[in-house]
């Protein structure tokens, strides 16, 4: 074994396999920084680069790439408030807020430093997991897996705070949308109303730009100013973000170990861990108050997971050649294009190449992490920046990762749709990250619940994994409500403390009303449109119709007990940029995607950032450089129109 270890450091350390990790982790970092594009994507750039190539030398480039997306994909997470990939959702809720606090630099360090402790656990796990992980990963049935879809669920009542009703409407909303396309048990299609488009559901990609991306944007162009509302101590908010992931090392630790152990879950990667892991740091705090406000626990958390869950995933893939996540089954073309068989004739042949991938995990992650420490700083800057200047760009930037997810029109259009649900939760105070949670859920929950029932019956449920799973289900849901009422308890019998008994009546304004009356009618009609099918095929919309109809309901009976607030929700600037947007996509499907793009940031630049000619001009130009190059790279064929063809055609 010694001289395993010696052979697999010194392929590590050779100059060639330094150099092509570098080059991908300097690859992984551009491709964390535009938002939506993620591992599948870079991973997907690189393999046409990986013929004739030494294994040792191409598993570094991957490894780099590998373990440097969920590190990069924070710039755009906290400095934009979009999220950098699926696996950076959670990151946007507190990291974002901190930047426009004029904290982003303080966001940023402990998010890279706690990424890097992260990964360099989940290598160390990962270690552990090559010689033990095969008895205890295949010991997990449907069952299992379909109880821990339900743990990430039950994080709903602790990411809803006071509207728990509302929290559960959204994420029955989540279940609905995601449940759209074709049933994994019967393949009948539901909800399609007859659009190809929705034959095969939305894209997760598309869904997180429109629910996060659209409203942040949005509601920054309204207020008109820099994305940071105080300027940002970059200095002091450097050394305070290490300080951070200092004190809550434990939390680091914890977020590490559960990342890892999903990670190792094939389908349950991505953006289940992120949340599993926030839903903890809110639910292990004492002090709930500042999360979703600028929590700098709601950061750690989630970064210390994402890395680690990457190294997790490769478990399962080495081991069994079952991909752990969608950048996973990349890596595993990748591995077979080099010749190389993954299962357990890996562990037992190549030996040293299995350790050199996981040391090359560990390594990447520190030089990752690093370079996005130094760079920092003058990424940070851009907060400073007014959103004024920087919206056109990122729009355009959300409207190609949105079209690369599948390539169709309809990205687009579905964009806005979902934006415009975006942008009323958002106004209204309802929890996109429970929307967003019941998305990402729902087709591993109906497809884990039908081969439990299919393949093991009644017994699926009694299994010992399943008890314990559903231990913790319970303890997410009912000890977060135990222990308000505990300390409301307390404050009872304290001095002066009757004020503060009684609680605070619910909230009501009028989008809260239009959004009651859109969700009990979608409830209704998605109902029709579910009714004829079997059994199998409609549980999973029943159940979510089931959620989505009783939330809605639940939280109209409390406001007429209640008597609730009438609150003031603005919509009207919003509605106008919203209908810009549809505009815009139009005049795109009209004319031509890379013209219109052109056009638009030329002149929005110059009407309403009013730019200098020239400055807008080379800003436009660099959006076009930059369509066109990615065309060329990933071979998209974008929306042409009328116009494209004889420009770039």
């Amino acid at each position: 074994m010694l001289d395993i270890f010696l052979s697999s450091l010194g392929q590590l350390f050779t100059l060639s396999h330094l150099l092509f990790m570098v080059l991908g982790v300097l690859v992984g970092l551009v491709v964390g920084i535009i938002p939506g594009l993620g591992g599948i994507a870079g991973m997907s750039l690189l393999l046409p680069f990986l013929y004739g190539m030494e294994p040792t030398v191409a598993l570094g480039m991957l490894m780099g790439l590998v373990a440097v997306i969920p590190t990069g994909d924070t710039f755009a997470s906290v400095l934009l408030g979009i999220p950098g990939s699926s696996a950076s959702q959670a990151t946007v809720i507190d990291g974002f807020s901190l930047a426009k606090r004029g904290q982003a630099a303080r966001a940023l360090s402990s998010a890279f430093l706690s990424s890097m402790i992260g990964g360099l656990i989940g290598a160390i796990v990962l270690t552990g997991f090559i010689l033990i992980a095969r008895p205890l990963v295949l010991s997990f049935s449907s069952s299992e897996l379909f109880m821990l879809t339900l743990l990430g669920l039950s994080m709903v009542a602790v990411l809803s705070g006071r509207d728990l009703f509302k929290g559960l409407a959204a994420c029955g909303l989540g279940l609905l949308v995601g449940a759209i396309g074709m049933a994994p048990a019967t393949g009948e299609f539901r909800m399609n109303f007859g659009l190809d488009y929705l034959y095969d559901g939305l894209p997760l990609v598309v869904v997180g730009l429109g629910i996060f991306a659209l409203p942040e944007i949005i509601d920054l162009l309204v207020k008109r100013g820099a994305i940071a509302e105080e300027p940002c101590k970059l200095g002091e908010g450097w050394r305070q973000g290490i300080r951070d992931v200092g004190q809550q090392r434990g939390l680091v630790a914890r977020c590490a170990a559960i990342g890892s152990l999903i990670g190792t879950i094939p389908g349950l990667a991505g953006s289940v861990v992120d949340w599993l892991t926030y839903g903890h740091a809110v639910q292990s705090a004492k002090d709930k108050g500042e999360f979703g406000k600028g929590d700098i626990r709601g950061v750690i958390a989630p970064e210390s997971a994402n890395n680690a869950c990457a190294c997790g995933a490769m478990v399962p893939t080495l081991l069994f050649g079952v991909p752990g996540s969608g950048t996973a089954a990349v890596f595993l073309g990748g591995l077979l294009l080099l010749g190389l068989q993954p299962g357990v004739g890996m562990i037992e042949t190549h030996l040293d190449l299995t350790y050199t991938i996981i040391w090359s995990l560990a390594l990447a992650n520190i030089l990752g992490a690093a370079l996005c420490l130094v760079l920092a700083r003058p990424v940070a800057s851009l907060t400073r920046v007014p959103f004024v200047i920087l919206a056109p760009l990122i729009t355009v930037l959300i409207m190609f990762a949105a079209f690369q997810a599948t390539r169709s029109t309809g990205d687009l259009l579905a964009l806005g749709a979902v934006g415009v649900l975006g942008v009323l939760f958002k106004q209204a105070k309802w929890s996109r990250p429970a929307f967003l949670i019941g998305f990402v859920l729902a087709p591993g929950a109906e497809g884990y619940f039908y081969q439990a029932v299919q393949f093991q019956g009644t017994d699926a449920f009694m299994r010992p994994g399943v008890m314990i799973i559903g231990a913790l289900i319970l303890g997410a849901m009912f000890i977060p409500m135990i222990t308000a009422a505990w300390r409301k308890r307390g404050e009872a019998v304290s001095v002066g403390a009757a004020a503060t008994q009684k609680a605070a009546p619910p909230t009501l304004g009028v989008i809260d009303v239009v959004l009651f009356a859109a969700l009990l009618g979608t409830a209704v009609v998605a109902w029709v449109d579910v009714a004829d099918l079997t059994l199998i095929g409609g549980i999973m919309p029943r159940l979510a119709i089931a959620i989505l109809a009783l939330s809605c309901l639940a939280e109209i009976v409390r406001c007429v007990i209640r008597r609730p607030r009438w609150e003031h929700q603005a919509i009207g600037l919003q509605g106008l940029w919203l209908v810009g947007f549809f505009t815009l996509v139009g005049a795109m499907l009209l004319l031509g995607f890379i013209t219109v793009a052109t056009l638009f940031c030329f002149v929005f630049l110059l009407t309403i950032a009013r730019l200098k000619p020239w400055v807008a001009a080379v800003m436009a130009l660099g959006v076009t450089a930059f369509l066109v190059g990615m065309a060329e790279f990933l071979t998209l064929t974008y929306p042409s129109g009328l116009i494209d063809p004889w420009l770039f055609g």
